[in-house]
């Protein structure tokens, strides 16, 4: 055999081997995701479908890389103490008023001559970073489905900022990432930021085949589709239109057990004409408490109900993916999350 046909040889033997360890979980089992490989070896790759052939036998058999349902609640749990920025029993004052069963949420009577929200100190929580944060982001969306969104770049930088101060500068939304950089879902702050940034405010249509859409409109601002309030569940969001007297508290279908903030209701109301039979969510609760639990919940149990736990008192969170488009090497958005009825 020639000179040049060995080297030949050699060389692409080589090169199959490089590539088959690129494609093997081998020595990179719990590692951050990295685009410089094929397929993954964290966590992460079982919701983004990324994960290298080998990566169950290798890993998560071999590791217990899987995030258990003790560790959700013992996190959730953590979460909970942590969650400093939440309003006291002096700060918030509610009045749920009428409590209906679920066969009559469908009704759209008003039987709840009051608000829901009596009294919110705004000026000690709305002056907090976190809670500034948020209502900077807020108010940047079309609530119609169908219509096109576009942020300037201030409004991005909104977007980046609320990410940032609710989850690198709280001690709760840093006990978040050290969680997750533990279980190999993230290698670093700016990756963590990064993927969040595309999971939340990544646009996708819902509606007319335009970008209407994304988690953070749905379940944090609340949008219209078909006539009727789609997503909607951020006590905030709720307070601030129910003060502009555009938001009719109706009644609610469910009152968690908890005797303090955050607690949880299932709440329906009138948004400007438009119909919301059960809009859960948590009250109370801190921009930061909202989002952990519910990132959490949206890369541990996507498209499933994920079991929490807060005091004592165990809290399901339902997850919903967008499969109709993805972001980065198939990565799912998020499409919904909220407080499951108790």
């Amino acid at each position: 055999m020639k000179i040049a046909a060995i080297l030949h040889l050699c060389m692409t033997l080589f090169h199959q081997g490089y590539s088959n360890n690129l494609a093997s979980c081998q020595g990179r089992c719990g590692y951050g995701t990295d685009s410089g490989y094929p397929c993954q070896c964290n966590t992460a790759c079982e919701r983004y479908n990324d994960c290298c052939s080998d990566y169950f036998t290798l890993c998560k058999a071999a590791s217990g890389a899987t995030i258990t349902d003790a560790e959700l609640k013992s996190l959730s749990e953590t979460l909970y103490t942590l969650d400093s920025n939440k309003a006291s029993a002096s700060q918030l004052v509610i009045d749920p008023q009428a409590l209906v069963p679920d066969s009559q949420t469908s009704s759209q009577s008003d039987l709840s001559p009051g608000k829901l929200f009596k009294s919110l100190d705004e000026n000690t929580l709305f002056s907090r970073p976190t809670y500034a944060a948020l209502l900077n982001v807020l108010d940047n969306y079309k609530r119609m489905t169908g219509q096109a969104e576009s942020f300037s770049s201030q409004q991005i930088t909104e977007q980046e900022t609320f990410l940032k101060e609710t989850m690198l500068n709280t001690k709760l939304g840093r006990e978040l990432y050290g969680f997750l950089y533990t279980k190999g879902i993230y290698g670093s702050e700016s990756e963590f930021i990064e993927d969040l940034k595309n999971m939340w405010f990544g646009l996708y249509s819902r509606n007319n085949n335009v970008l209407d859409s994304s988690g953070f409109e749905h379940i944090f601002a609340g949008e219209i589709k078909g006539g009727k309030v789609s997503g909607f569940h951020n006590w905030i969001q709720f307070y601030l239109n129910e003060k502009r007297g555009v938001l009719n508290y109706y009644s609610h279908s469910f009152n968690g057990p908890w005797s303090n903030y955050p607690d949880v209701l299932g709440l329906q109301f009138m948004w400007d004409g438009y119909y919301k039979q059960v809009g859960s969510a948590v009250i109370g609760s801190s921009p930061e408490f909202d989002l952990a639990i519910y990132t959490l919940c949206y890369i541990a149990r996507p498209g499933k109900q994920c079991r929490l736990s807060l005091g004592g008192t165990e809290l399901i969170i339902q997850t919903y993916t967008w499969d109709n488009s993805s972001y980065g090497n198939g990565k799912k958005y998020i499409a919904s999350a909220y407080p499951a009825s108790m």
